[in-house]
């Protein structure tokens, strides 16, 4: 596997997240963590370098999770508004999908499949004590279903190329769960992909050789799993919380990393974007 010492794409930012490579560029959400009201942004990094701010002002934000419709138009979870919201051409936010009747928690990561078809998380934020949590299917339709409810932290997720599988990383359940999907986008046969042990795998990724790439929030690390378990721990950096494959020839992994606050003085502005290159270039949604 080849990697090379850390290149950064971008820094100066508070919390990024949810890295997404689309068209060229790389796209994430970045957010304020600490501060009250958990106030966030979209952005995008043009394929210059330069960052630019699709969106600065989110209802019921943070923005976490990050999709594109079939016509195009940008889908992005408010988390604490437990909602999906659209871009629209103007720029203005409308919204897709009220989750709050279903979500018990704030929501988070999400993919969105070629039909438009969204799959969302909901999960008990820290420092709250871990609680099952809800695995959401919004459909083309506008119709919800609870697909499942007793996932542990949902955080990241990824469909498989063809529609088939949707992988699932369980932050506090230390593993990535697969469910297949059905030709109605209902999921079911939630079986363990991977035990990952000692982890806490956050936002995730696949390659081509179907090993999912995972930031291991709890270890400041970046993971490749193979199904079944076995694991290679690729990198130790500041923490880690999501990536995604991508550039011209999809072998660069971007890495989002910051730091959680300590209670004492803290650099409130900790955030980069970090890109390794490896060898297995990056496949399926996101």
């Amino acid at each position: 596997m080849r990697t090379t010492e850390p290149r950064v794409v971008l820094g100066g930012l508070a919390f990024p997240e949810v890295p997404r490579w689309r068209d060229g560029r790389l796209w994430f959400s970045d957010f304020q963590l600490w501060l009250p009201g958990m106030t966030g942004a979209v952005i995008v990094v043009e394929e210059g370098g330069a960052a630019r701010t699709v969106v600065d002002q989110v209802p019921g934000g943070p923005p976490t999770g990050l999709g594109w419709l079939p016509d195009g138009r940008l889908l992005l979870v408010a988390a604490r508004g437990r909602s999906l919201l659209a871009l629209a051409p103007d720029g203005t936010l409308t919204t897709h999908a009220d989750l709050s009747g279903v979500a018990s928690y704030p929501c988070n990561d999400m993919v969105v499949d070629a039909t438009g078809r969204a799959y969302v998380g909901s999960a008990s934020p820290p420092p709250a004590a871990p609680a099952p949590s809800e695995l959401i299917v919004v459909h083309p339709d506008g119709r919800l279903e609870v697909a499942d409810s007793t996932m542990r932290y949902p955080n990241g997720v990824v469909i498989t190329p063809g529609g088939g599988t949707l992988i699932v990383a369980e932050s506090h359940g230390q593993c990535l769960t697969a469910f297949t999907i059905a030709g109605d986008g209902a999921l079911g046969d939630k079986r363990l992909w991977a035990a990952v042990p000692g982890t806490a795998p956050d936002g995730i990724c696949l390659d081509q050789e179907g090993c999912v790439w995972f930031a291991d929030a709890g270890g400041n690390a970046c993971v490749r799993a193979a199904e079944g378990g076995e694991s290679r721990t690729v990198w130790r950096h500041q923490g880690g919380f999501a990536c995604t494959l991508g550039g011209d020839d999809g072998r660069t992994l971007f890495v989002t990393t910051s730091s959680f606050p300590t209670g004492g003085a803290f650099d409130p502005r900790p955030g980069r974007i970090v890109a390794y290159e490896v060898d297995v270039p990056g496949t399926g949604s996101p």
